[in-house]
């Protein structure tokens, strides 16, 4: 009986671990994305402007998007909040949408969505929340690169930056389709935490968010 209890615990330590995987990839990813989209000193100096009154952010690494007549787009993506203590740990989300019409072309994309006030919080909290299609929240999509944004960033509730590389001219996120990843939560955090525990109360630590946490902090003068 012994043997079979000391058994059964081995065999779940790396079952444990690699349930990890996945999740802690996209957290790296996420990291990554952020140096990328915001490390060059010449470019983004409006995203960087913006990140210091950040109340949050949404970070999709890898936006891909396919398409011949009948297109569509995903990937994975982490929101994490700003309290009076610093950045949170991320909440894990999936992003999707689908399209018609004469289009050929492969894709893929890093995108940092900015969230600059509550009601941005609140509406990317939410467990299905669609982009551009919620009139009370005002979206704003730029390319990397790109300063002197315009007022219109600046007084949006969300502004989102992009950088692609592949065959279409550019991403587009209107219509697209945000969805919480609680099992994605549970398996990274032990407990089947809510995206609103993680993003609005702090709850929720795993280490190998730390990089990711440190990094928010850096671009946004924590």
């Amino acid at each position: 009986m012994i043997r079979l209890v000391l058994a059964f615990l081995l065999a779940a330590v790396p079952l444990a671990a690699q349930a990890q995987t996945e999740q802690q990839a996209l957290v790296d990813r996420s990291t990554l994305a952020i140096q990328e989209l915001l490390n060059d000193t010449s470019a983004n100096s409006d995203a960087r402007q913006l990140m210091r009154n950040a109340r949050a952010v949404m970070i999709c690494p890898r936006v891909f998007k396919a398409g011949f007549i009948l297109g569509g787009q995903g990937g994975g993506c982490v929101m994490a909040g700003r309290l009076q203590t610093g950045w949170t740990d991320p909440a894990f989300y999936g992003f999707g949408s689908g399209s018609i019409g004469l289009q050929i072309g492969i894709q893929d994309a890093e995108v940092l969505m900015i969230v600059r006030t509550e009601k941005g919080v609140r509406a990317l909290l939410d467990s299905q929340f669609k982009i551009g299609a919620d009139a009370g929240i005002s979206f704003v999509t730029l390319g990397a690169g790109v300063q002197g944004a315009t007022t219109a960033a600046f007084r949006a509730d969300i502004v989102a930056y992009s950088k692609s590389r592949g065959l279409y001219a550019g991403i587009s996120l209107d219509g697209g389709l945000l969805g919480a990843r609680t099992e994605w939560n549970q398996a990274y955090y032990g407990q089947p935490l809510a995206a609103q525990q993680i993003v609005l109360e702090g709850q929720g630590n795993n280490p190998g968010a730390d990089p990711l946490r440190e990094t928010l902090a850096r671009y946004s003068g924590n």
